[in-house]
């Protein structure tokens, strides 16, 4: 089979020593890429000041319960002057922007260069676009005092098990990662909480990070009280 055109800049670096696809960047090239774009984030959202991520699947669709949960609840971060950050996409992402937008909030959206991807939502007012997944990765965790978790896919799994992983190394403290919805992440916690801990693979305090939550009003207040002992830059 004769090589072909990589379809995203991801798999143009993972798949460089392959035979399956056509790589016409170096190594030293690649780096200078991955640098200009952990600059460019780091120049655009270093003003942005407190933020929550709001990570759920692209497939929500408007007219659901989901929709209008993660709308309204990113409307209610954004009057207490959270900024909304998003991967710029559509269903709960879109959700999450367009509550920003409700009420003059400041609404963000981190796209990722993907074979089927859509483009950024109608809501994002501050964009960027990124190749890697990991670059992208670092602004989600960085900019953000917390992480709220809508039902999703591989992709909200991959941001959630990254942010997990990230606070059970201390690589990040102050950081609480809710899941909201106890219907839907119930059975990922009983997994958590049974085999894997009972198992030995984590320890108990790992499940504890984890807060599954339905009332929005807990939500606001786990974050209001992470983001308060949030260390702030002095510079």
């Amino acid at each position: 089979m004769a090589p072909r055109e990589p379809t995203s800049a991801d798999e143009e670096l993972l798949e460089a020593d392959t035979t399956a696809i056509l790589s016409q960047l170096s190594d030293e090239a690649r780096v200078e890429r991955i640098a200009d774009e952990l600059r460019l984030g780091f120049r655009t959202l270093s003003p942005v000041g407190k933020a929550v991520s709001i990570f759920g699947s692209a497939r929500t669709p408007r007219d659901s319960s989901e929709y209008a949960a993660a709308r309204d609840l990113a409307a209610r971060f954004g009057r207490e002057g959270f900024a909304i950050i998003t991967g710029g996409g559509p269903g709960v992402m879109e959700a999450g922007n367009r509550g920003a937008v409700d009420v003059g909030a400041l609404s963000i959206g981190l796209g990722i260069e993907l074979p089927m991807e859509q483009g950024m939502n109608d809501w994002v007012r501050t964009g960027l676009e990124f190749h890697y997944f990991f670059t992208r990765k670092v602004m989600f965790v960085r900019y953000a005092s917390a992480f709220v978790v809508y039902p999703g896919g591989f992709g909200t799994l991959d941001e959630l098990f990254e942010a997990l992983t990230l606070r059970q190394t201390e690589k990040i403290r102050h950081f609480p990662v809710v899941l909201v919805g106890s219907e839907f992440w119930g059975g990922l916690v009983d997994w958590l909480s049974g085999p894997m801990l009972e198992g030995g693979k984590i320890a108990p305090v790992d499940v504890e990070r984890i807060q599954v939550v339905d009332d929005p009003d807990v939500v606001l207040e786990i974050v209001r009280a992470a983001d308060h002992r949030r260390p702030r830059s002095v510079a």
